[in-house]
């Protein structure tokens, strides 16, 4: 017989899987868990492993010290067809511990369950303690060039480098959901061929607090509380609350959580900021203080309040889910790296505002973000633990032309992040794990130590040396070495003291309140109003209603008012502020890539009209998923969400090609969802789609027998809700109203 290769078994397999479920696959829907569909039953032809999913990546394949081994990066995964020990010896069985007699007691000498239980007794390593919740993507910074102000190669035009990004939560475990109110983290790692650049981030511009000293108190006040473990993932709770209306200097930071941005719609509708001033350093020495900004593509959309709360519950995963289908499906995420650049003046001021004050915004108004380069994520990883949950990043991770401030918590991240590493991935080489390792060539005299991957050569791991001809030699102007910055240090006693120019608290938050939009501000004094009222302690309530009598009296007003609360006056003038339009999320138009569009079928439904619909919402970007009541096909349609599974927060838009009579499992008993409405006419979990995708001013739209549901439903005719005689003039209506995310216009407003 003759022998074949593992791959050309492999191949077989996938086809013949590929073949037997072909029926059942739509390729333009993300989502499949696997990279070939699977076989009822349990394959038994040995084969090797398969072959990653086509939008997968992994970190490229370099020695410990940053040299590339020309190997491809499947590599570094699991190899060969057979079942093996960590050591290589082949195993015929993994299912029974080796017994004294098969009743008997399990015998010490089981190398191999010993292993298996050991590792996983130990696969966890201690998770962050914040931003333990995470999701990362690699992809490819371009630059467009900054030599006027920096002499980083990697912003220089048309340089591409490999990049590796993480996005957070701040508050919540590992297991908590995605979508609740907090921080998230932008953290971006750029594999430069002048060493690793961390740009470490938020989506919100600034922080809570001014000095590092203080990260550990603001963590723990909105941490769970310690007694009991609750509330995960969220600041609705007296800890929280209690600190920042004590801390006043959190105020700026807190009102853009309760803000829309605290709820972000997606992590490719987020934006991204440095938070710190940095300094800039150009080939001529010269310098400048600049501020990072990432800019989406998609611009700056949110989940309305109710919708983050169901989705909290129905899909936990939405913002991970939502980056990985989008990749899987080609609408690659993109941002663009912005500056705002300052002059470098003794006082580190602009325009009045303290620069090393991380709780301050420059608005853009005052200095424009100025375009510097391109980021697109392009590529999932291909093991979780591996590369997200292993990426360590550090602020002091930089390179030639980008050198830090004394920004005290910047100063405080410094220590912090390497002290962090040495816990979490136990010991000094974490540096050396396949996403960590640097695109350049490294000799850094640094030694053994827990999971040393190099094999280090030479006698003399130190300078200066002669045993080994003296290398590592050090590098001067010539050789691009890193700089930094002879900044003057001015002689003055040791204090613990800020500057008087971070006593203002309220000027800026009152800055951001008067730049909101009037249904932006409604959803802000919700988001107290809520916040707040989860509270238990009413002294904590009223604190925090002075602290927002400081910052405007109709937002105090109306929260007071939804607290049952009196309203304070303020206890320090009003500042008078300049709105910067740039501050909201309304008022522009955007491209709809990566956006999901239900449509809703039934068995009379023209199915080459919708096929027509469907293939126009690919071509545009977008994602479609046919909703019936049962899954398979209906109408000779496949279908991707049934009635019971289906739900209004994961689309954008809702298009209705037919009027779908109750299914049979449109019963209160076995679908909560079927209790919703009237069932004598529409299947009630379609009139609950519409009445959410309405609440929610999303665009819906109808033709054929959906006009009648839109009708049955109340919304017929109102803003946002189109209709028509084809599926594709629906569809090209609907897209048209969703560059601008919803339509705002049916949020009700009571301020303005």
């Amino acid at each position: 017989m003759e022998s074949r290769k593992p791959t050309e078994v492999v191949k077989d397999v996938v086809d013949a899987a590929a073949e037997k479920v072909s029926h059942l696959m739509t390729p333009e829907v993300p989502g499949a868990p696997g990279s070939a569909p699977p076989t009822v039953e349990e394959p038994t032809t040995p084969h090797g492993p398969l072959p990653p999913r086509k939008e997968q990546g992994a970190p490229q394949t370099r020695t410990p010290t940053g040299a590339a081994t020309g190997a491809p990066t499947g590599a570094n995964g699991q190899q060969g067809e057979f079942l093996t020990t960590s050591q290589g010896a082949r195993l015929r069985d993994t299912d029974h511990s080796l017994k004294a007699g098969s009743r008997g007691p399990t015998l010490l000498q089981d190398h191999h369950f010993r292993e298996k239980i050991t590792h996983f007794d130990h696969e966890r390593i201690p998770e962050r303690v914040v931003h333990a919740r995470g999701a990362g993507a690699h992809g490819v910074f371009t630059g467009y060039g900054a030599e006027e102000v920096t002499r980083a190669g990697f912003l220089r035009k048309g340089k591409e480098t490999p990049v590796f990004v993480r996005f957070s939560t701040v508050l919540g475990s590992r297991g908590s959901a995605d979508t609740v109110r907090d921080t998230r983290g932008f953290a971006t790692k750029f594999y430069t061929d002048e060493g690793t650049f961390d740009l470490v981030g938020n989506n919100m511009p600034v922080f809570f607090i001014q000095d590092a000293i203080k990260f550990p108190d603001i963590i723990h006040a909105g941490k769970p509380h310690p007694d009991r473990e609750i509330p995960q993932a969220q600041s609705a709770h007296d800890t929280f609350w209690d600190f920042v209306s004590l801390h006043t200097e959190a105020q700026h930071h807190t009102m853009w959580n309760m803000s829309d941005r605290g709820i972000p719609r997606s992590y490719r509708t987020m934006e991204g900021f440095g938070v710190h001033t940095f300094r800039l350093v150009d080939e001529a020495g010269a310098t400048v203080l600049a501020k990072f900004h990432w800019k989406p593509k998609l611009g700056v959309h949110s989940l309305d309040w109710e919708e983050a709360q169901l989705l909290s519950g129905i899909d936990p995963d939405f913002h991970r889910r939502d980056l990985y289908d989008a990749i899987e499906a080609g609408a690659y995420p993109e941002w663009e790296l912005g500056l705002q650049v300052f002059p470098d003046t003794p006082e580190e001021t602009f325009a009045g505002i303290d620069l090393l004050d991380p709780t301050k915004i420059v608005p853009e108004e005052l200095a424009p973000v100025q375009p510097v380069g391109r980021l697109v994520l392009n590529r999932t990883p291909t093991n979780f633990f591996a590369e997200t949950e292993q990426v360590a990043f550090h602020l002091g991770h930089l390179v030639p032309g980008i050198d830090v401030t004394n920004d005290p918590l910047l100063q405080g991240r410094l220590f912090s992040y390497v002290d962090t590493q040495l816990t979490r991935l136990g010991g000094p080489n974490f540096s050396q794990l396949p996403i960590n390792r640097p695109h350049a060539p490294v000799n850094d005299m640094l030694r053994d130590g827990f999971h040393q991957h190099a094999v280090h050569a030479g006698v003399a791991p130190y300078r200066p040396n002669s045993l080994d001809g003296g290398n590592p030699f050090p590098a001067g102007d010539a050789e691009n070495a890193f700089v930094d910055v002879p900044v003057t240090v001015a002689e003055a006693p040791k204090v613990r003291a800020n500057p008087a120019s971070f006593d203002d608290h309220f000027s800026q938050t009152r800055l951001f309140w008067r730049s909101m939009s009037p249904v932006e501000r409604e959803h802000i004094i919700r988001a107290y109003t809520f916040e707040l009222g989860k509270c238990y302690h009413q002294a904590i309530r009223e604190r925090q209603l002075q602290c927002l009598a400081n910052i405007d009296p109709v937002l105090c007003a109306e929260v007071a008012t939804g607290l049952g609360l009196p309203t304070p006056a303020p206890t320090v003038p009003l500042a008078d502020v300049t709105p910067s339009p740039a501050l909201s999320q309304l008022g522009r138009t955007w491209p709809a890539d990566g956006r999901t569009v239900g449509i809703v079928v039934d068995a009379d439904t023209d199915p080459d009209g919708v096929e027509q619909v469907r293939r126009e919402v690919s071509a545009a970007g977008m994602v479609p998923l046919v909703i019936a009541a049962h899954g398979g096909t209906v109408g000779g349609l496949t279908v991707q969400r049934t009635f019971a599974t289906g739900r209004s927060v994961e689309l954008d838009a809702l298009l209705l090609a037919g009027a779908p009579a109750p299914a049979p499992d449109a019963l209160p008993a076995r679908d909560a969802k079927a209790g919703a409405a009237d069932a004598t006419v529409v299947d009630p979990r379609v009139l609950l789609l519409v009445q959410e995708c309405w609440r929610h001013a999303k665009v819906i739209g109808g033709w054929g027998a959906g006009v009648r549901v839109l009708e049955l439903a109340g919304v017929a005719g109102a803003p946002g809700v189109v209709t028509g005689d084809s599926g594709a003039g629906v569809l090209a209506d609907a897209q048209r109203l969703m560059a601008a995310h919803r339509v705002w216009e049916r949020f009700p407003a009571s301020v303005s």
